[in-house]
């Protein structure tokens, strides 16, 4: 993987109304997001000095906040402003944006109601999430479940849902994988660690319906990308049996962009024609040399 170290030497965080240089950004260690996980974020790549879907990323930030019982303090519309300013200010034409909007640290317990809602957003340059991506990346299965709806927020991107991911993908690179597969509650194929999921088979994508994990942004670009190339896209209940039966394999999200897969487990795939496609179509939409209604 490369591209996820920062360098924060000359760098500035936009931080509840004013820029601050990135070494003197400081947040109280009694924060309830620290301990209590209530804090809502959005991961976002800009490409040629513009952030891919930004509004939508804005929006969906928004609702995540409210789903997790909060408002933040600021409009779309000022986060919006926020994003591009902290990008013109970065330098960087193509970049890693990410928004962050927290409960703070006026009250410490499990309710905090009355605690302050803060909203930073951050830039710095990320390459590529997987090097060589058209190689595939190799995957193992994850311990860890997606939990069921009525047990957690799960159409939030809330902090709190990554801890499981994070324990699995550090499993997965400790046996010498890229990332892991993550079942839902019920035992079917859900998403990896931090992207959603795609397979092939007879030039049909099969992607797992997202009802307890996040409908990426990323994976809807990509289900739009294949009906334009009058690919029959089927969301549905994938289970695990069925991996040996697709040809092709592919993970979606901002970081991830489009990344083929060559391998989960036991089972093996050839990224093809169809993973290829999409990996140069994404790349033209993003860089402003394709049109596509999102």
């Amino acid at each position: 993987m490369a591209g996820t170290a920062y360098d924060d030497r000359d760098g500035y965080i936009w931080m509840d109304g004013e820029f601050v240089p990135w070494r003197d950004t400081k947040v109280h260690v009694l924060t309830h997001a620290l301990h209590y996980a209530s804090s809502v974020f959005e991961g976002e790549r800009a490409y040629n000095g513009k952030i891919f879907r930004s509004l939508d990323h804005s929006r969906r930030l928004h609702n995540s906040a409210r789903i997790m019982g909060f408002d933040i303090p600021y409009t779309v519309e000022q986060i919006e402003d926020v994003k591009r300013e902290a990008l013109a200010k970065s330098g960087l034409d193509s970049a890693y944006v990410r928004a962050i909007a927290w409960r703070g640290s006026e009250m410490m317990g499990v309710s905090a109601q009355q605690n302050s809602i803060h909203l930073a957003v951050a830039v710095w340059h990320w390459g590529d999430y997987f090097a060589d991506k058209m190689k595939g990346i190799r995957m193992t299965h994850a311990e860890w479940r997606r939990p069921a709806p009525d047990t957690a927020p799960c159409h939030a991107k809330a902090a709190g849902l990554y801890m499981i991911c994070t324990l699995s993908k550090h499993a997965a690179e400790r046996d010498g994988y890229a990332d892991a597969l993550m079942l839902d509650y019920r035992g079917q194929v859900a998403e990896a660690t931090g992207a959603n999921i795609f397979f092939v088979r007879d030039g049909a994508l099969h992607t797992p319906t997202p009802d307890c994990f996040l409908n990426g942004l990323t994976r809807q670009t990509a289900i739009k990308l294949a009906q334009q190339r009058q690919l029959e896209v089927i969301e549905r209940a994938i289970m695990p049996d069925e991996l040996a039966t697709f040809s092709e394999c592919f993970i979606t999200g901002s970081a991830a962009e489009i990344t083929p897969v060559a391998e989960i487990g036991a089972h093996t795939y050839k990224p093809g024609q169809i993973s290829e496609a999409l990996v140069n179509d994404y790349s033209a939409l993003v860089n402003g040399k394709l049109e596509v209604a999102l």
